[in-house]
Formats: structure tokens, C-alpha cells, sequence
């Protein structure tokens, strides 16, 4: 239970698989008046633990977690948690690396963190493009392959031979939207052909 208008320090631990161990980051949260614990995978955006801690926290909470990479998948990720948290009034405290958003310091290092994902973002989307012009240059870049047009012959043999949209859609790993759409473009492509002629 919250303890309402006084100042509570929630903790929040989690491990990748049910093969580590929850213990280490347990026993560092021991102060803690609530501690908010899971196993999922880092890269999971809906982790249920973290989204109850995000709906729990009230003004003047501290949150704490003993590593960076136990709360947030990414720089961007923190940043988006630490907003969360500063719309709220709630502090945050990353043992490993002595960041507490409370202080002057802290949020020295939430500043800096950000120019530093923002420069990642960037550098980032640089890459892709400069590799997009050397592919286009090379002339190898075609762009992302359109699979359900691609697959548009086979879909049709198969309807055809009377097999169910249904079906069609698993054999050919594609949506079954996508099989109606192939299906509707070459009925009227054919209604098009046979009017002209």
C-alpha cells in the first residue's frame, strides 16, 4: 500500500530469464518501502512490473534500481522514464552509476545523457543514409521488397485451385487483407482488360 502524502522509496528490479538471479538487485533494495520486481526481457516495451511502478509512484517518491540497464532499454528509453517521473515529482536513484535526479549533479547527467542519445539518434539515421546512397550508386539498393505483391502469382494459383483465403495466407506468409487485396486488384485488372478489348 501507498503511503500517501509521505515520502516513500520505491525499488524496482528485474532479471532477463528465470536463470539469473533476482537476489543481488533484492538485497540492494532492502531500504526500500515497496520494491517492484520482475523477469522479462530488456527489450520488451511492456514490461507489467515497471508500467504498475510508472501508475504507483506519487509526488516526492524516490524510484531506485541498482543498474541503468535493469530500468530502461536505451538512453532514450531513461529519458522518457525521467520526464515521466519529473511530470509526477518523483525522483529517480541508479545506484551503479550515483545518478539521483534530485541533485544538481544528477541532473547534470540526465542532460548530458541526452546530448549523447540525441548525437547516437543522429549518427545513426547518417549511416543508414550514407549506405542507402553507396547501395543506390552501386546500383543494388531496390528498397524495401513489397512480399504480399511479390507473392501475387502464388496467391492467385492457389485460389484457383479453390484452396480457402485462410489458408492461402499461411502458406504463403502473408495477411489475409493482403490475399483479398491481390485477389481484388486482379479482378479488376482483368474487368479493365476485357472492357477494353
Amino acid at each position: 500500500m501507498h503511503l500517501g502524502a509521505a515520502m516513500a522509496v520505491i525499488g524496482y528490479a528485474r532479471v532477463s530469464s528465470s536463470s539469473q538471479d533476482l537476489g543481488i538487485q533484492l538485497s540492494a533494495l532492502t531500504h526500500c518501502d515497496e520494491v517492484f520486481a520482475e523477469v522479462e526481457s530488456g527489450a520488451k516495451k511492456d514490461r507489467p512490473k515497471l508500467q504498475e511502478l510508472l501508475r504507483y509512484v506519487r509526488k516526492g517518491d524516490v524510484v531506485e534500481c541498482t543498474r541503468l540497464d535493469r530500468l530502461a532499454r536505451d538512453t532514450h528509453h531513461l529519458l522518457e522514464i525521467v520526464q515521466l517521473f519529473e511530470k509526477k515529482g518523483v525522483a529517480l536513484k541508479i545506484q551503479n552509476i550515483s545518478l539521483d535526479t534530485s541533485t544538481a549533479t544528477g541532473k547534470l547527467m540526465l542532460t548530458m545523457l541526452g546530448a549523447i542519445s540525441a548525437f547516437e539518434r543522429d549518427l545513426l539515421r547518417e549511416r543508414q543514409q550514407e549506405g542507402i546512397e553507396r547501395a543506390k550508386r552501386e546500383g543494388v539498393y531496390k528498397g524495401r521488397k513489397p512480399t504480399a505483391r511479390a507473392k501475387s502469382q502464388q496467391v492467385l494459383e492457389l485460389v484457383s485451385q479453390g484452396v480457402s483465403k485462410v489458408d492461402v495466407a499461411k502458406r504463403t506468409g502473408i495477411s489475409v487483407p493482403s490475399v483479398y487485396r491481390i485477389i481484388t486488384s486482379a479482378t479488376q485488372t482483368s474487368t479493365t482488360t476485357a472492357s477494353s478489348c
